[in-house]
């Protein structure tokens, strides 16, 4: 496994964890040919130390590599009315999810295969400090965008709140180990609201990409959020990637004024700018060299 820490501009704070397993001396590595149902979840733990401590709020990530979520297809999988609690497409989903839009004659709750392929590890941190663990508080709200939590998804609406019953006549996706009205104990973070799912459902553009999974607040401006020291990480190893010579890792990340440390934008801004400004200036010659050239047909005397 590697382990990677950082810093970045603007006071950025990063560390990652790559916890796929595929070197025999990862603790990770009993794990990898695990399979969607492994029954009890197959963990590992990976300890490691964080040289510089992190000052401000923490958000923690998980990262896939080889994921093709910006695949045509499995784009456009998916039922954007189901999402959003129409009660007759939660019966009858849309085609667009085909294969994944129904399971032994039950219409599939959510349908499509963005939600069959649905990132399901878990993660836990401690803190080690004299070989006592201190589990460190991870937040699971607030990891959505508003406007998805509150607009684009919504549950079906019945009698009453029980989402079992409001389920009633569905099946859960092919690979998920438990229905989509069993993903949290809290009803406003159970079924199609769920932050964890919102987030997934948010397909990424590019093969190698992260997503938001917990965040860990300061409690205090006398201490660090996380301090200099020892710590281990937990992983509930549920999520097979290495059929498709995938990778998974846990980043750690702070962000500054000017933003997170995701060097990706600015380059690509820097260099279109740098092109757009030595055309402009081309294009400037061009134009006093050669735009007062005589353009009269008259012919001279």
């Amino acid at each position: 496994f590697l382990v990677g820490l950082g810093q970045g501009w603007g006071c950025v704070r990063g560390l990652l964890i790559d916890y796929t397993g595929t070197e025999p001396s990862s603790p990770c590595n009993k794990c990898l040919n695990v399979s969607w149902d492994s029954t009890p979840p197959c963990t590992c733990t990976i300890n490691f130390t964080l040289e510089h401590a992190f000052e401000s709020n923490v958000f923690m990530y998980y990262g896939l590599s080889n994921f093709y979520q910006n695949h045509r297809r499995y784009v456009k999988s998916r039922d954007d009315s189901q999402l959003n609690g129409d009660n007759s497409s939660l019966l009858n989903p849309s085609k667009e999810c085909e294969p994944y839009r129904t399971n032994e004659d039950k219409p599939i709750a959510p349908c499509g295969a963005i939600a069959n392929s649905m990132f399901n590890d878990t993660l836990e941190l401690y803190r080690i400090d004299n070989d006592t663990r201190t589990p460190i508080t991870l937040i699971k709200k607030g990891i959505a965008w508003w406007t998805d939590k509150n607009v684009k998804f919504r549950n079906p609406t019945g009698d009453g709140n029980n989402l079992t019953a409001l389920f009633q006549g569905t099946t859960k996706p092919v690979n998920w180990p438990k229905p989509v009205y069993m993903l949290d104990s809290e009803p406003d973070n159970n079924g199609f609201i769920n932050e964890d799912f919102i987030v997934w459902m948010r397909t990424a553009a590019l093969p190698t990409f992260r997503k938001l999974y917990r965040l860990i607040e300061r409690k205090n401006n006398f201490q660090p959020t996380l301090q200099a020291g020892k710590y281990s990480l937990d992983i509930a190893y549920n999520y097979p990637v290495h059929s498709f010579d995938g990778r998974k890792r846990m980043i750690l990340s702070t962000i500054s004024w000017m933003g997170g440390k995701n060097p990706f934008l600015g380059i690509a801004y820097i260099t279109v700018g740098s092109i757009c400004f030595f055309l402009g200036v081309v294009l400037l010659f061009i134009h006093h060299k050669y735009g007062n050239r005589n353009t009269s047909a008259d012919i001279p005397n």
